[in-house]
């Protein structure tokens, strides 16, 4: 017997010229695995972060990536790298479990500081699609 877990990729840049965009829209997975988010972004950056958004609840930082941000802790079950020669970033989830299954934002700096009504506005689609093809792979 297996759970899904779903993973959702989204992004949020600071204009057109700087994009970060996810290496996939999204990952299933099973309980107990391994999971590697990624994104690529274009430009030199002084910090990368990762958010996370439950339905229902405001967007959650999860973790702060900057050049001097130490090597990931394997013994942590959330970690995160960046890879300035490539302009990736990766966020590493290990034995995913259930309640894993959200949304995951990966962030160019300066990211939303205050009024979140512009981000809730911009992504209410893309979450009610992922809400709702969550709920069609639940049933299958």
């Amino acid at each position: 017997m297996f759970l899904l877990c779903w993973i959702s990729l989204l992004f949020i840049g600071n204009s057109s010229a700087n994009t970060i965009q996810p290496l996939s829209s999204e990952n299933h997975v099973f309980r107990g695995q391994n999971v590697i988010l990624s994104c690529n972004y274009s430009v030199d950056v002084n910090n990368l972060q990762w958010y996370r958004q439950y339905p229902g609840s405001r967007p959650e930082h999860l973790i702060l990536i900057t050049e001097y941000s130490d090597p990931p802790d394997p013994s942590l079950r959330l970690s995160a790298k960046a890879t300035k020669e490539s302009k990736r970033v990766d966020l590493m989830i290990s034995s995913a479990e259930v309640s894993d299954s959200a949304v995951y934002y990966c962030a160019l700096e300066p990211t939303v500081t205050g009024n979140l009504g512009t981000l809730y506005k911009n992504l209410i689609y893309s979450i009610r699609f992922n809400m709702h093809l969550k709920a069609l792979a639940l049933k299958s």
